[in-house]
């Protein structure tokens, strides 16, 4: 430290704070957000984290400074976030009769309040899913249209509302044999799930969507809340998110089926609502996912908040992350056998 200039010396200050809350960030998925709230937010910078962690070993590393090492141990020891937020080896998709496909997308109310200038999403959003075909798909922040309809498959549509009615669906071109929903308290986010008949097997899919914190993409929204207010309100959005993963997670305890998990969790695959949901269950884009898997429109931070877990009853043959900007969220697939 003695040989620094004053400005590395200030660059390894901050260096140690940035590896010094990411090692901290890795104890997050075992503190309950009803137990801490406020630390639990940490897990929404994770990724900024990791990046400002990166940069700092490339720049000890091209000065020729033993500084690289507190954040490359860091990273090191935190190497399975890194393959959370990019995938380095992704598989291509294995070809195999017995595949069939499960796609996840939150469609944004189909831009019934003009969120995108264009005037075709709806019609857009279904050209895409008919171009794409999957088996299976799960819907959030859906409504129900007369111009929305996919030929081939059965649907379970579970919306609510006065002005704007919205929810869940689940569409499917296997039968569906059995259907419901779970009520989350105190808020018109909910779960649904359906069984659906594939050959002699009953396979139950589970379609969350959990408690949204309604934080803005806007830097000069966020500015203008304050942070101290903003890490309040979204701890609270944690705490109920707590409960609703663990009303989901009784629910499916009690299913006899081999079981499959999608939705639009609104927290990131560092926190523990995302760790108590997925269990032993496989993420799917963990296995086959490639590159950035990001599904949430949020500047340049690549947020992952939306999922498909899978027992290890089945086998994942393939994974896409989709570049398709007509919603807030882009769609995910997994190709599962």
């Amino acid at each position: 430290m003695k040989k620094l200039k004053f400005i590395d010396k200030l660059i390894f200050f901050v260096n140690s704070l940035v590896a010094f809350l990411l090692l901290v960030s890795y104890i997050l998925p075992y503190i309950p957000p009803k137990s801490f709230s406020l630390l639990s937010v940490l897990s929404l910078a994770v990724p900024i984290l990791i990046v400002l962690n990166i940069l700092f070993f490339l720049y000890w590393l091209l000065n020729a400074k033993k500084q690289l090492m507190i954040s490359l141990v860091v990273l090191v020891i935190g190497f399975n976030y890194i393959t959370s937020i990019y995938k380095f080896t992704g598989s291509k998709t294995v070809e195999d009769t017995s595949n069939f496909s499960v796609m996840n997308y939150n469609v944004r109310l189909f831009n019934v309040f003009n969120w995108l200038p264009s005037k075709t999403v709806e019609a857009d959003i279904l050209k895409f899913v008919k171009s794409e075909s999957p088996s299976i798909i799960s819907f959030q922040e859906y409504r129900k249209s007369e111009n929305f309809t996919l030929e081939g498959y059965e649907k379970f549509e579970y919306v609510f509302g006065d002005k704007v009615k919205s929810g869940q669906a689940i569409f499917s071109k296997f039968p569906i044999v059995n259907s419901g929903s779970i009520a989350f308290p105190n808020t018109s986010n909910n779960a649904i799930f359906v069984d659906v008949v594939k050959q002699k097997d009953t396979v139950r899919i589970y379609n969350l969507h959990l408690q949204s914190s309604k934080v803005s993409t806007k830097v000069s929204e966020l500015q203008k809340e304050g942070s101290e207010q903003l890490t309040k309100r979204i701890g609270e959005v944690f705490k109920m998110q707590q409960t609703q993963a663990e009303l989901v997670l009784k629910h499916r305890d009690k299913c006899p089926y081999k079981t499959i998990i999608t939705g639009d969790f609104n927290n990131t695959a560092y926190s523990y609502i995302y760790d108590k949901i997925k269990g032993d269950f496989q993420d799917a884009f963990k296995v086959a996912g490639n590159g950035f898997g990001k599904t949430f429109d949020f500047n340049i931070i690549p947020l992952r908040i939306d999922f498909i877990l899978v027992d290890d009853a089945f086998t994942v043959n393939g994974f896409k992350n989709y570049d398709v900007k007509l919603s807030d969220h882009y769609p995910i697939k997994a190709v599962l056998k």
